[in-house]
């Protein structure tokens, strides 16, 4: 196996890993659960279920893998912090967002190659990145799968409460 090779399979693994792992959690947490703050003053899990879905779903465009799937989702969970639209999305629909955008990009990550993840995302121009190599599509998914991690943290202490 090439070390290209290697180092996209061992950056899908961990993706994977934190995506089962916030799922994990998201599937201990009731509904109820989710709509309270994880801290006094701080996001709900809801929020955080939302913003990720919302996130994961502007993965799509911005590494050239399709039309995004929930863009009702940015004013609730992009634009506005958590509480300043009082009308959201079910936690049950939440949930099947989840589950969908996951799945759309396991798919299309798989079908990418080495190559491919090595070159630029959308946002970046070609003079850039002609400068700037690194700002490429495993660069997206490793910054992606870090902020997952963040917000997986602060998810724990939702489960714990």
């Amino acid at each position: 196996m090439e070390q290209s090779q290697l180092f996209i399979k061992i950056a899908l693994h961990a993706w994977e890993m934190n995506i089962k792992r916030t799922t994990a959690i998201f599937d201990s947490l009731t509904d109820e659960q989710l709509l309270t703050e994880i801290a006094p003053g701080r996001n709900r899990g809801i929020y955080i279920l939302g913003h990720l879905v919302a996130v994961h779903d502007m993965m799509l465009p911005l590494l050239d893998l399709g039309q995004r799937q929930y863009l009702q989702l940015d004013e609730a969970f992009i634009s506005n912090p958590d509480k300043a639209i009082a009308d959201l999305p079910s936690a049950q629909d939440l949930r099947a967002y989840w589950t969908n955008i996951n799945q759309i990009l396991r798919e299309q990550f798989n079908k990418l190659t080495p190559e491919e993840w090595l070159q630029k995302h959308t946002m970046i121009t070609d003079e850039d990145f002609a400068k700037e190599p690194h700002r490429n599509r495993l660069s997206v998914l490793l910054n992606r799968t870090n902020h997952n991690a963040y917000h997986q943290g602060q998810l724990a202490w939702a489960k714990n409460k």
